[in-house]
């Protein structure tokens, strides 16, 4: 039996006897991983922790060699149901009031580099170059909320970290058109992004990926569902069940792959 496969289950069985998901801003689109309007497609090894869906199209490619460790929906009812409760969400995120200046003219991770829980709009694109912090001061329902006109773009090996108390479940990214996650990122947080969402090699999100309208687009990812863990609430604690698991050497690969080294 391929021990590979079973990381990914055992990861969300473990997790799930500490934590319960939270994330209730989006219905029943919480259990999915991935949901596109148009399409889902994959290329390499992808593997997803939660869900796949696709509504109101119906294209779904590149499962298999990408992995799912949950239900796939093809525009059926649970899709269909899903699709509506991401939209709410969305418009819900999109009519908040900022509780900070907007960050328009600002690069998280460069000029902006902690944040504290609250509403942060962006009028047009918004950029993520090395690491943003998003820092709850000890409370674990503290929720980080990103408005953004148009979209959002991170540079490769980009991340967005979580610090004392928060979790992924209690960060959204409203894009109002289209968000690229570049090569080897690291984000937490789920993306509703009004047209598409591509995640570049090797790109890793603890959150959701949903797209209103147009298609999401993977190549060789990683993308979990976020359960409410102690911090840190990131890709660190999946790592470590990969080293108990005895699969250290399948994300270490996935890694090396992305930078045209050998697995």
């Amino acid at each position: 039996m391929n021990s590979n496969r079973l990381m990914p289950s055992a990861f969300l069985a473990l997790a799930g006897l500490v934590s319960q998901s939270q994330g209730a801003l989006t219905g029943t689109a919480e259990s999915f991983a991935v949901l596109g309007g148009a399409a889902v497609t994959s290329t390499g090894n992808t593997v997803l922790n939660g869900n796949l869906g696709v509504s109101p199209g119906a294209a779904i490619t590149g499962f298999i060699p990408g992995n799912v460790n949950g239900m796939v929906h093809y525009n059926d009812a649970a899709a269909a149901q899903a699709h509506a409760d991401a939209s709410t969400a969305y418009g819900i995120l999109e009519v908040e009031l900022p509780t900070a200046p907007y960050l328009s003219t600002k690069v998280l991770g460069v000029d902006v580099l902690t944040l504290g829980p609250g509403v942060y709009r962006f009028s047009s694109s918004a950029q993520l170059t090395g690491t943003l912090i998003l820092n709850a001061g000890g409370d674990p329902n503290a929720r980080f909320d990103f408005q953004i006109g148009s979209t959002l773009t991170t540079a490769s090996s980009s991340s967005v970290r979580l610090i004392n108390g928060a979790q992924a479940d209690n960060v959204f990214w409203e894009v109002g058109s289209s968000a690229t996650l570049g090569t080897d990122t690291i984000f937490n947080g789920s993306i509703l992004a009004d047209q598409s969402i591509t995640l570049d090699t090797a790109a890793s999100v603890l959150g959701r990926a949903l797209a209103m309208n147009a298609a999401v687009t993977l190549d060789d990812n990683l993308i979990t569902v976020p359960t409410d863990v102690p911090e840190p609430a990131s890709l660190w604690l999946l790592a470590v069940f990969a080293s108990v698991f005895g699969t250290g050497q399948w994300l270490a690969g996935r890694r090396r792959k992305a930078r045209g080294g050998s697995i």
